[in-house]
């Protein structure tokens, strides 16, 4: 775990928080946190709480992220018919990474090496005083 909170992808996430003026702060968790079951677990809360960043690719090659309620599944056909599109493709680890800066599992929904023009955010994450999200690394959030 020595190092986590220093990889590029970390820094990122965490300048990211500091930029948009939210409270919080990266935590390393030890042990993973790649889904959400995993990081509500490590962290002693209600899996809706975790804000899960799901990266979808549209038809036109351009990504779509959904940052949703770890306790809800994207209704996929729904998202597309709202965005006007017959699809949504799921990404694959390296669309992901070369799009994000990071690796799945650890996908921040703050910090991309890239900018992002379609989010979509899941209204049942204000249902919560508090929500967690990856923070760049499996094992931060």
């Amino acid at each position: 775990m020595d190092g986590v909170l220093e990889k590029a992808a970390v820094q990122r996430a965490k300048a990211a928080i500091a930029a948009s003026g939210m409270k919080g702060e990266i935590k390393l968790l030890s042990d993973s946190a790649r889904t959400a079951a995993e990081a509500a677990s490590a962290l002693g809360i209600q899996v809706g709480q975790i804000a899960s960043s799901l990266v979808f690719k549209l038809p036109d090659g351009k990504p779509l992220l959904v940052i949703t309620s770890g306790g809800h599944r994207v209704d996929t056909d729904l998202v597309a018919r709202t965005l006007g599109v017959t699809h949504l493709d799921r990404a694959d680890a390296n669309y992901v990474k070369e799009l994000s800066g990071f690796s799945v599992g650890g996908v921040s929904p703050l910090g991309w090496i890239t900018a992002i023009n379609h989010i979509y955010i899941d209204e049942a994450l204000n249902d919560y005083d508090a929500i967690w999200a990856a923070g760049g690394h499996p094992h931060a959030v």
